[in-house]
């Protein structure tokens, strides 16, 4: 396996917590297997070549440790943003599994972005990590249906088993939750898939389910799921290419209709979907306009 030589492993957020709260962002591998048809981590704004190839950072457990030591704020950091750090060669080389002891040791919190079943090893250390500082789990389900998954998700569990990480992490009183994105439009963007999305998630203690009910479709991004398309759906490409042209924010064309629907019925189940309420909840923090409304 080829050897990335880096100088560091963290990196400061620069969105603060407008994004689930993270501090720090850390990807230990470089590139996924999991051959997501869909992946916006393919653009090539990203700089990530031969994605489908997983590269891993020369000494990272070593200069992750370092940089934890100095950083004065023991703050959230982000796995996965763009590479899943739970990918097919975790389960040997444990990169996700060493830092994570590293950040138990040091006190840090943690912000898990996945879609393997491989994270449930973890939940001893998530467990202690969580006694010190915050925990959140996300896991990505773009569609209820497994035999569709397995067409644009080849490579990865299957969403029935995904939602069964949730439910070992509510079981062992781990912060987690659904990001229900992409949602791909003609192929998921649909009231049945939505609603069984929120149904199952209730069913298995989802803490909270977060969509921008859309995908993007950026430069390299673009080519390489019109050319899935190509292969499973013969002629649906050039219903994107009519809709959206270029652009790269691609929300469903029943973006009103399913957010409205989606937003009343995570309601009436109590789950949380915007942004400074998850923060707050698995931080354990007065939302803001809470704040507010006390003085």
């Amino acid at each position: 396996m080829e050897k990335i030589k880096t100088k560091t492993i963290m990196t400061k957020s620069d969105q603060g917590d407008r994004w689930f709260g993270i501090d720090y962002h850390m990807n230990l591998y470089k590139g996924c297997n999991f051959g997501c048809i869909y992946c916006n981590s393919r653009c090539e704004s990203y700089h990530i070549d031969n994605f489908d190839v997983i590269r891993t950072k020369e000494n990272a457990l070593t200069i992750l440790e370092d940089e934890l030591k100095s950083k004065g704020l023991k703050g959230v950091v982000s796995f996965g943003t763009l590479s899943d750090p739970y990918n097919n060669e975790e389960e040997k080389l444990e990169l996700t599994r060493g830092a994570l002891q590293l950040i138990k040791k040091y006190g840090f919190g943690v912000s898990i972005d996945t879609k393997s079943e491989l994270i449930l090893r973890d939940i001893d250390l998530l467990k202690e990590i969580a006694q010190a500082n915050s925990v959140i789990i996300k896991i990505s389900i773009t569609t209820p249906d497994d035999a569709l998954a397995k067409k644009i998700e080849p490579k990865v569990p299957s969403s029935s088993r995904r939602f069964e990480i949730i439910r070992q992490m509510s079981l062992n009183g781990i912060y987690a939750g659904i990001l229900l994105h992409p949602v791909l439009p003609f192929l998921t963007d649909n009231e049945e898939s939505i609603k069984a999305i929120i149904e199952r998630g209730r069913e298995v203690g989802t803490k909270f389910i977060y969509t921008k009910m859309g995908m993007t479709l950026r430069t390299n991004q673009r080519d390489y799921y019109y050319a899935a398309l190509d292969q499973l759906y013969p002629g649906l490409k050039e219903d994107y290419i009519a809709v959206y042209g270029k652009k790269h924010i691609c929300n469903t064309l029943q973006y009103r209709h399913l957010m409205e629907l989606f937003l009343n019925k995570c309601s009436e189940y109590h789950i949380l979907t915007d942004m400074d309420s998850i923060i707050a909840d698995y931080k354990k923090i007065v939302p803001r306009n809470e704040q507010i409304s006390l003085f």
